[in-house]
């Protein structure tokens, strides 16, 4: 009986990643789907599954192919113009946009993974990114900004630490980001 319940565990521990991925994915496809499934009912006068899905996708596309395009311009200075006037919605406009302009913009930030020592006397360390190199504006010279995510979460701490505690590890960024998001039970 003990080795067929260690079995059944053995069993769980390989089906449910998988399960609740399978999961995942199938709720956030139904949730997209849905969102324009209405206007394609409505259009068509039948469903199609995962219509709503392409035509999201293509409506991406398409807003990126605009951003990239002469026309964004006007829009863009439109929607800084309005921004400035509203200094709350501005600072979470402008966070959003640098925090996912880090993860899959141009300018990638979260493409230098270190390792920092955290306290000398118990040899403490943390894994994290720097983000900035140049901290002269904020009279913090020697020093680095170092962005730490926090474990199973989408957040994280910025830490100005010494250079001398910071040691670069040569690590794949992604591979890093899944390590410490992960709790460190990922393997690298």
């Amino acid at each position: 009986m003990k080795k067929l319940f260690s079995y059944f565990l053995q069993g769980i521990l390989f089906t449910a990643p998988l399960g609740i991925t399978i999961y995942i994915i199938y709720v956030v496809f139904k949730f997209i789907d849905g969102i324009l499934m209405p206007f394609v009912i409505q259009g068509l006068g039948f469903k199609i599954p995962g219509l709503g899905v392409l035509l999201i996708l293509v409506m991406i596309t398409l807003v990126g192919i605009l951003g990239q395009s002469i026309v964004a311009t006007p829009v863009k200075t439109l929607i800084n113009r309005t921004l400035k006037r509203l200094p709350l919605l501005q600072m979470v406009y402008s966070s959003v946009k640098d925090f996912l302009s880090a993860f899959v913009g141009k300018e990638k930030r979260f493409t230098r993974p270190v390792l920092v020592k955290m306290n000398d006397c118990s040899n403490l360390e943390r894994l994290g990114f720097i983000t900035e190199d140049d901290l002269s504006d904020f009279k913090a010279l020697g020093k680095v900004a170092v962005y730490f995510p926090h474990s199973l979460a989408f957040s994280g701490e910025l830490y100005v630490v010494p250079m001398e505690a910071v040691t670069p590890l040569d690590l794949p960024p992604a591979e890093a980001m899944k390590f410490i998001v992960s709790a460190g039970i990922a393997r690298v």
